[in-house]
């Protein structure tokens, strides 16, 4: 009884179904196909449902026999419903995500990406019923409607990405630094602290500035994409498109980031690029490239990485090798002025350069490690670890060379007033300044660690070798002075600035008190030897030694001694002696320079000490000779006060013009 309107309902939504399907002619065939099928099949049912209800409403007799036919019927017409309900339901799936789907996913990505699942679902759906009739042609429609969504969603995302995908400008990027490492508003472009000299922060100091530094990473592409770009990402790969959408993420962030970097200065350079610059370009350009690495690895880099990560989020499998392909040309470019400057023709000066690039390699290399990880990036890691050991290799090279070089100087200019010589000051500044970089010149000690050797005797070991060539140079250059005085005074003035020097440095802890004593004590046997050559012969003048035995002893008349015996005349040659010796050696060492006013006072007074009395003695006891004969100031031309005055005036390095005036 209620079979027949079950099955009226049935046709009723077939014959719906069919109209509906009527109306979209790309499937219509194949549907009404598989309908017609099941209203020849309902039509049977009926057929044969039609003496059971017959016998069932007239005879009124229930029997075991009609009751299980009828509860069959029942159960089959059921069966039938759901079905046909679960086929058509399919059918109608397959309408709306063509609908969507030929609207394209720009206006409303998340229906599209939606319409897409259920069309897989669809399509996974007649793939495991293929015993429909005509499901074979739904299945290649839904198939190549699948098709044209996924080719939509690549088009999407590379537009998307290609919209978003735009360099960072330089000031953007200087923004994102922390305020002591920004560039100066005279220097767009550079950073001062790169570039090293003497009055700059050490490099331990600019260490620790840089640890507590806070970078912010620039944003890339606007945060509320990211979500959909993964799920245009996600939809590309599941439809086993992920080649094809690697290329298109590398080719448009590669290409951004690779813009981002020429525009804030980075070049690819190579060793015969490097050997052509004069060093002043070349000294700049390095401490530039030290600021772009920090950009790079701290800000572009890291921003890139978060971006990767957040679009393949899940897909991991492509994660690190968009990552790797994205960087690898912008990685490429900056190590190679790296490798160039470690490559190119050693020279002292290169040293620090090399250290200061060394120590920004050590400095980023943690987080090198970090952001470029995974086996994708094994080789740019390997990268920086090969460009990181070998500045430290040439870096040890240059030390090694500068040794030598100064052991071998052969600077044939003498310094004519004595004083400090220039390859004094430059070593003891070379010194100096290498104790800057102590941290990092241990560090670098330890990537070629010898066995029982740590860092810091490494370092005091190299220290003490470079003192000792410079020691030894400067013998070999004292003995270009013909004058022995001179000679010692060179050596006094030099040896003492090497002590002065270590004494307010941080060598003094490294080379030891015993280091320093050692040289003070040189320095003090110079200064005695140059007063024994410089004024021996003088002091000879005013001693009273052989004076006894060198005249009669006759009373009176001009030439006439004293009781003691000694000739006036004698005492004559003696003054007139001493006063041109005291006027030559005032010529020659006024013109002579102590440039420590300590030791230059000290070295006056030593003199002085020694001179000045035996002056006085020597007036006193045979001066009254001279001054009862004729024109005694032709003799005692100077009292005790004008040597002394005069004394004052040594070691002024004061020229001869300067003399005259």
């Amino acid at each position: 009884m209620g079979a027949s309107p079950a099955i009226d309902l049935l046709k009723e939504r077939a014959n719906l179904m069919r109209e509906s399907l009527l109306k979209s002619q790309t499937i219509t065939d194949n549907m009404v196909g598989i309908l017609g099928s099941f209203d020849h099949r309902l039509s049977a049912l009926e057929a044969a449902m039609r003496p059971t209800q017959f016998r069932f409403w007239f005879m009124g007799a229930v029997s075991q026999v009609r009751t299980h036919a009828i509860r069959t019927a029942h159960e089959n017409i059921d069966k039938t419903l759901k079905s046909s309900d679960v086929i058509l339901s399919q059918f109608d799936i397959i309408r709306q995500a063509e609908a969507t789907i030929l609207k394209g996913p720009h206006e409303d990505l998340e229906s599209y990406l939606e319409a897409i699942d259920l069309l897989r679902k669809n399509v996974q759906f007649f793939t495991s019923n293929k015993n429909f009739r005509w499901s074979d042609g739904v299945l290649t429609h839904a198939n190549n409607l699948l098709s044209k969504a996924i080719m939509k969603l690549e088009d999407e995302f590379r537009q998307l990405l290609s919209t978003f995908s735009k360099p960072v400008e330089p000031d953007r990027l200087f923004e994102c630094l922390p305020s002591s490492l920004r560039p100066s508003a005279e220097s767009p472009g550079q950073q001062g602290e790169g570039e090293k000299n003497p009055s700059s922060n050490s490099p331990d100091q600019q260490g620790k500035i840089v640890e507590t530094a806070i970078y912010k990473p620039p944003t890339l592409i606007p945060p509320r994409l990211l979500p959909l770009l993964h799920d245009l990402a996600k939809q590309t790969v599941q439809a086993g498109k992920q080649d094809q959408c690697v290329k298109i993420y590398c080719e448009a962030r590669s290409s951004a980031l690779e813009q981002s970097l020429r525009k804030l200065g980075v070049e690819k350079l190579n060793k015969d690029d490097v050997q052509k610059m004069p060093w002043e370009v070349l000294e700049a350009k390095i401490g530039n490239w030290i600021h772009y690495m920090r950009i790079a690895v701290k800000l572009l880099f890291a921003a890139e990485r978060e971006i990767c990560d957040q679009i393949f989020d899940g897909i991991n499998v492509l994660k690190d090798r968009c990552f790797a392909e994205v960087t690898s040309d912008s990685v490429l470019m900056l190590f190679s002025f790296g490798e160039a400057i470690a490559k190119s023709k050693r020279s002292p000066e290169k040293l620090f350069v090399l250290l200061d690039m060394y120590e920004i390699m050590r400095e980023l290399q943690s987080e090198i490690e970090t952001i470029f990880e995974g086996k994708a990036c094994s080789e740019m890691r390997e990268a920086a670890h090969s460009l990181s050991r070998r500045l430290a290799q040439t870096a040890q090279e240059t030390f090694g060379d500068f040794e030598e070089a100064v052991e071998k100087d052969a600077t044939k200019t003498a310094v004519l007033d004595g004083t400090v010589h220039p390859l004094t000051s430059y070593v003891i500044n070379y010194v100096k300044f290498l104790f800057d970089y102590q941290s990092t010149l241990k560090q670098l000690f330890q990537e070629f660690e010898k066995v029982g050797e740590d860092s810091t005797s490494q370092l005091a070991t190299v220290t003490m070798r470079i003192m000792q060539a410079l020691q030894s140079n400067l013998d070999g250059k004292s003995k270009q002075y013909k004058d022995p005085a001179l000679t010692h005074l060179f050596l006094m003035n030099n040896i003492h600035y090497m002590v002065r020097s270590v004494r307010r440095s941080e060598a003094k802890d490294l080379l030891g008190d015993d280091w320093v004593q050692r040289h003070r004590r040189i320095v003090q046997q110079n200064a005695n030897q140059y007063k024994r050559v410089a004024w021996a012969k003088i002091l000879q003048a005013l001693s009273v030694q052989g004076l006894n035995s060198s005249g009669g002893s006759g009373h009176g008349g001009g030439d006439g001694g004293n009781s003691s015996g000694v000739s006036r005349a004698t005492i004559k040659e003696r003054f007139k002696s001493f006063n041109m010796q005291f006027e030559e050696l005032h010529q020659r060492q006024s013109q002579w320079t102590v440039p420590d006013p300590e030791l230059r006072e000290s070295l006056r007074l030593a003199v002085a000490e020694v001179l000045l009395p035996a002056y006085r003695f020597f007036i006193k006891r045979f001066g009254p000779l001279i001054d009862n004969g004729k024109n005694p100031q032709k003799y005692v031309k100077y009292t005790a006060d004008d040597l002394d005055r005069m004394l004052g005036e040594f070691f002024e390095g004061t020229t001869w013009s300067d003399q005259k005036r």
